[in-house]
């Protein structure tokens, strides 16, 4: 498992390569990733959702499987965003820490973490569902806590954008395909075409991570203490945390797995475009996104471990 975890998020990370180089070249701008990033958003997400679903055999085992991981995920997140905020709270007036808070919890468990658990469990078609779920409990907080965590003022969440979002509005469009058994009558070449789609979700995502990581200076990634505690707060401490909770209830091995490996992906992208909407500490936010994702590839193999 280590191997196989090594060699997929090394393969992830080389897909930032052509991202920053074109960017440094200037065949590339930081300008581009808006309409980068509604590609990835509205067009190649929803497809990875879709494409998840069909190719999971409908049974009543998977239906309370996928329930009980939307209730888990979301119950392990929040109360390590709530842990944290108690251990923060004497510096919540400052929105730095508010962003280590937030950027702590959420991870890229879509773009990032569905093809490293595809490539694990690859005789486990729940899995990548898993991932599908994790996102849609992720969202949910994103526009509720997140939010508050990173203005520190309520008056910015949204019930409303929690539920209506294209992570959300693909779920309600791939649940009734599953239910119907859509595997067994959806046209072939459609399908195809919607998980050929699907896969583009990574190598898009780390396109516009390299561009990004083009535009900030190296020593100033490296050199913020802080950014390196959200590091290991998000890429450490949070799995193992979901993981060991797993442990006390009687649970398959790949649920807990998918929550480990899951839960141990880098700090979600959503981060920095909630800072840069809100004008709050959109800086660190970038760093926390980005070292996250460089430093994954030595901490993703290493909870590969626990895998047996």
């Amino acid at each position: 498992m280590f191997r196989i975890t090594f060699f997929n998020v090394l393969l992830s990370l080389l897909y930032m390569i052509p991202g920053y180089v074109f960017c440094r070249i200037k065949k590339a701008a930081p300008e581009h990733l808006s309409t980068m990033s509604y590609i990835l958003i509205y067009f190649c997400s929803p497809c990875m959702v879709v494409a998840s679903f069909l190719q999971l055999p409908r049974s009543g085992e998977n239906i309370r499987h996928m329930i009980l991981f939307f209730v888990f995920s979301l119950l392990v997140q929040t109360l390590f965003f709530f842990l944290l905020f108690l251990f923060l709270k004497k510096k919540q007036e400052d929105s730095v820490y508010r962003i280590m808070n937030v950027g702590a919890v959420l991870g890229n468990v879509g773009f990032f973490g569905l093809p490293l658990v595809k490539a694990l469990f690859p005789e486990s078609p729940e899995v990548p569902c898993y991932s599908c779920i994790f996102v849609i409990s992720m969202n949910l907080l994103v526009f509720t806590i997140g939010v508050y965590g990173v203005t520190g003022e309520k008056k910015y969440i949204s019930v409303k954008n929690a539920f209506f979002n294209p992570a959300f509005v693909s779920f309600l469009i791939a649940v009734p395909l599953y239910l119907s058994d859509a595997g067994d009558w959806f046209p072939h070449f459609l399908g195809n075409g919607i998980d050929i789609v699907g896969k583009m979700t990574t190598p898009l995502c780390m396109l516009i991570l390299g561009i990004r990581l083009a535009t900030i200076p190296i020593g100033k990634l490296f050199s913020d203490f802080r950014v390196y505690l959200t590091c290991g707060l998000k890429l450490l401490i949070l799995p193992l945390f979901g993981y060991a909770i797993s442990l006390l209830f009687p649970l398959p091995d790949t649920f807990r797995y998918a929550v480990l490996i899951l839960g141990g992906t880098p700090c979600a992208s959503v981060l920095l475009g909630m800072a840069e909407m809100h004008g709050k500490s959109a800086d660190i936010a970038a760093n926390c996104i980005l070292l996250s994702t460089l430093l994954s590839i030595f901490t993703l193999p290493l909870l590969s471990l626990l895998i047996r």
